[in-house]
């Protein structure tokens, strides 16, 4: 029997992501930014109809940010009617050699952070930065990245350090989600459950971003079974879309952005999916390339079609 959802059409809370806005703009990063520079940022969210938005660090880092300038980000979201429900920490993987200790410590600040903000969920991954070639790349996803070894021990360690940034999650009242991505321990369906379940918290579960993975020039799981198998780990959502053309053979595949309705994933199926499992949390709309911020506003609307009615 489908449980009761947490929220209505007109309720879910669904927030936008900021690739739409560049992270470095002549040649002053976002987080070092004018109050003027972050006003028209937020300005232009709230003009394609958002009221939540998420906090990249690749943006803004809630960790290494003053507080007044905390003060003068909250006054300028306030003036716009937006809300930062979370943050997602990218690219900091607490495996990554060499740095697995700075970025421990920088997701532990971050979760402090994200507590004194008022945000709900602390969202971070096992990617790590891009190298040359993907920095070189059209679509950063067609260049092989780094990879997670097969390695006992390594995979111990990310299971050990996860939880323990999960816990100091539950202590301040956050959800912790594992991203889905290429090449990591969380890049596969059966991985990413099985890391989830050896963390063993209540509060840890996973962001269900399956189409980082329909994206890939190379031969894919089925999205069907991916879904099906990490959907009743879901605590907050990524959602995109990519078309997808591949060879019968697995000797070639494309993916372009699309909008949720256009591409491979059947979103109209998979949203059914997850809210008749429980799913309750939140939705962010992400794409990449072209009007970002446009395409993310579509999906919302197209969204909101799929949720109860009230």
């Amino acid at each position: 029997m489908a449980q009761q959802a947490a929220f209505t059409a007109d309720t879910w809370p669904i927030a936008t992501c900021l690739h739409g806005i560049p992270a470095v703009s002549d040649g002053v990063a976002l987080h070092d930014a004018d109050a003027e520079v972050w006003d028209a940022a937020f300005a232009q969210v709230a003009d394609v109809g958002f009221t939540l938005a998420e906090l990249a660090d690749s943006h803004i880092r809630p960790a290494d940010l003053e507080a007044s300038r905390k003060d003068e980000l909250f006054d300028i979201l306030g003036r716009h009617g937006i809300r930062i429900p979370s943050v997602h920490l990218q690219r900091q993987s607490v495996i990554m050699p060499g740095h697995e200790e700075r970025n421990l410590a920088y997701a532990h600040r971050t979760i402090d952070a994200a507590a004194e903000w008022g945000m709900e969920v602390f969202s971070t991954g096992l990617h790590q930065p891009f190298n040359q070639a993907q920095r070189e790349a059209l679509w950063f996803w067609t260049a092989q990245g780094p990879k997670d070894p097969e390695d006992p021990e390594v995979w111990d360690a990310a299971v050990t350090r996860l939880r323990e940034l999960g816990r100091h999650a539950a202590e301040v009242g956050l959800k912790m989600s594992l991203e889905m991505y290429e090449d990591t321990y969380l890049g596969t369906a059966d991985s990413a459950v099985r890391l989830v379940e050896e963390i063993g918290l209540d509060n840890v579960g996973l962001n269900p971003d399956i189409a980082n993975l329909i994206r890939l020039h190379r031969p894919i799981e089925d999205w069907r079974e991916m879904h099906a198998k990490t959907l009743p780990y879901a605590n907050y959502w990524h959602v995109k879309n990519y078309t997808r053309d591949e060879a019968a053979d697995g000797s070639w595949a494309t993916s372009v952005p699309s909008t949720m309705e256009g591409g491979l994933i059947n979103y109209r199926q998979v949203v059914r999916d997850a809210l008749e499992l429980g799913f309750d949390g939140i939705f962010l709309m992400e794409h990449y390339g072209g009007d970002s911020l446009g395409n993310c506003s579509t999906n919302a609307r197209y969204l909101r079609t799929l949720l109860p009615k009230g």
